[in-house]
């Protein structure tokens, strides 16, 4: 026997999503799969589309190495671009692709002798004030890049700041700023991320890179698009009821004693908490599924456990399943109780938590 607790993750509806992006934007697209594919497993996901994606894209080299020490041999883009210029010639040698978004970065690629050629993504920044050049320095960067014997290829990028707020001007403006910039190259480009690609026609101008939508959730926390419809939720974390107590009127649940008892109820205990990721600041009300029905969580979230409330549901058990997140109970939805977002939700899981790959429905 082991503790109840894990995640499960369905690789059909991650291929789903990405043939779903793919639909959309009718372009290649990278399946971002950094921070261990967003909690999901980076090695697992992109073994799983390997045979359909056009690559992928991670933070850094050690997450793009890994990748290759699996056997993953598709084109794998490099989001952050090199840290240190020795990282060059591992760059060079996997042909891994590298974004250029600093002065710095650009000098180093410029003035190195590399095995063979590299292809670019280079990074203007139209507005975020994140990562990326200025225009001024982009329009001489490009022109750089082009002539160098070390570039075999330049996609001109940018990243939207505002995209997951469907009613924000901001994109359009971002968006006007970019195409003037890059309107006299017409060079191979990127804009869209999950956000445009679900709310943004005007940004399929290239390469896609859904992220957060190949894992099913939508990255808008309201007014959903009616393409989040067509996601389909990848992982389900799922525990388990380890106790069940009566509880009297007028009886506290949890640290603080932050929860008082309505009325005399059952109260159940599911083999999860902040200790594997869930949210501590997940907040009484915060839905959860026990045997497929909505029952609030209670009081403070622990280490190991938290509190439910299981008066909606009848004949509760011990180990009944209690699922935290998945298909019946979409993760925007639990992270607007936790004040956050899937991403942080996703990435947060724990390496305590057991991670069980799927296919299929």
């Amino acid at each position: 026997m082991s503790r109840p607790t894990k995640a499960v993750v369905n690789l059909t509806a991650i291929r789903h999503n990405y043939q779903l992006a793919k639909q959309l934007i009718k372009q290649p697209a990278l399946a971002v799969i950094k921070a261990d594919a967003y909690g999901h497993g980076a090695t697992a996901v992109a073994e799983a589309l390997q045979d359909i994606a056009d690559g992928y894209a991670v933070a850094c080299i050690e997450e793009a190495l890994q990748l290759r020490k699996v056997g993953i041999s598709r084109p794998v883009l490099l989001l952050e671009g090199f840290f240190e210029k020795d990282e060059l010639a591992i760059i060079a040698e996997q042909q891994f692709i590298c974004v250029i978004h600093n002065l710095w970065q650009l000098q180093c690629l410029l003035n190195t002798i590399l095995s063979k050629p590299i292809s670019v993504w280079l990074k203007l920044d139209s507005g975020m004030h994140r990562l990326g050049l200025s225009a001024e320095n982009f329009l001489t960067a490009y022109q750089q890049l082009i002539q160098s014997p070390n570039v075999q290829q330049v996609v001109c990028m940018t990243h939207m700041a505002c995209a997951d707020e469907p009613g924000n001007s901001m994109t359009r403006v971002q968006l006007a700023h970019f195409n003037k910039l890059i309107e006299p190259f017409n060079p191979p480009m990127s804009v869209a991320n999950s956000a445009a690609i679900l709310a943004w026609p005007e940004t399929y101008l290239g390469w896609g890179r859904p992220g957060i939508m190949l894992y099913g959730a939508s990255p808008f926390m309201q007014n959903q698009p009616k393409s989040t419809k067509a996601l389909q939720a990848a992982m389900t974390l799922q525990s388990a009821l380890i106790a069940i107590k009566t509880v009297q009127k007028g009886d506290t649940v949890g640290y603080g004693a932050t929860y008082q008892a309505p009325e005399t109820m059952l109260v159940g205990v599911v083999a999860i908490g902040y200790g594997d990721g869930y949210p501590r600041h997940a907040k009484s009300g915060t839905p959860l599924l026990v045997n497929g029905v909505r029952c609030p969580l209670i009081g403070r979230v622990s280490m190991d456990m938290l509190a439910v409330d299981l008066r909606p549901v009848a004949n509760a058990q011990l180990n009944d399943l209690v699922v935290l997140w998945g298909e019946a109970l979409p993760a925007h939805e639990v992270a607007v109780w936790a004040d956050t977002i899937p991403y942080e939700l996703f990435t947060g899981i724990t390496r305590r938590i057991k991670v069980e790959y799927i296919s299929g429905k």
